[in-house]
């Protein structure tokens, strides 16, 4: 199995359910905005604050290409940030990896709740909302291009959700 890389906006529990189908198909787990935290030996929150957006990017282009160069030689679940496929060499990348890539969808209300008042997510510091809308409207349309499967989270415990894709993955493969 090549990388299963999750994709979506915040709140849409990308990393534990990628941490949860990890442990279920017995793979690795990387996440790439823990990968950039890591290395820079700080939050992104901070990074955003310091250094902008742009250094940020810089980064995290980087974590997504070695993070895709694990998955072509071993399976790993890798969860990307929400904004991380926006950036047109990571979107190239996932075109090229031959990765499964799943979209995990939220409604606004549940993504909302997860969310809140979140300051550790640097772009909805200010009305968390009506920003999540707006980026929703925006990276839909690349969520929607690059997925091979869409799931709905809504109403699914990470358990769930990981079961959902894991029966997609073994459908996939046989």
């Amino acid at each position: 199995m090549s990388a299963l890389v999750l994709i979506g906006p915040p709140g849409a529990g990308k990393t534990t359910i990628g941490q949860t189908l990890a442990l279920k198909l017995g793979l690795g787990f990387l996440d790439t905005d823990q990968m950039v935290e890591a290395r820079a030996g700080r939050s992104i929150g901070d990074i955003f604050l310091h250094d902008a957006e742009p250094a940020f990017r810089t980064m995290e282009r980087a974590a997504v290409a070695e993070a895709l160069e694990c998955g072509a030689h071993e399976g790993i679940v890798i969860a990307l940030g929400g904004g991380a496929p926006m950036e047109e060499a990571n979107a190239a990348a996932l075109r090229t990896a031959g990765a499964v890539v799943v979209f995990l969808d939220i409604s606004p209300a549940l993504a909302a709740r997860r969310v809140g008042l979140n300051a550790a997510r640097p772009l909805l510091r200010e009305s968390p909302r009506k920003v999540w809308r707006e980026l929703m409207a925006a990276r839909r349309p690349t969520y929607e291009a690059l997925s091979t499967a869409i799931i709905q989270v809504d109403g699914l415990s990470a358990a769930d959700a990981a079961d959902q894709i894991a029966r997609l993955v073994m459908a996939k493969e046989t």
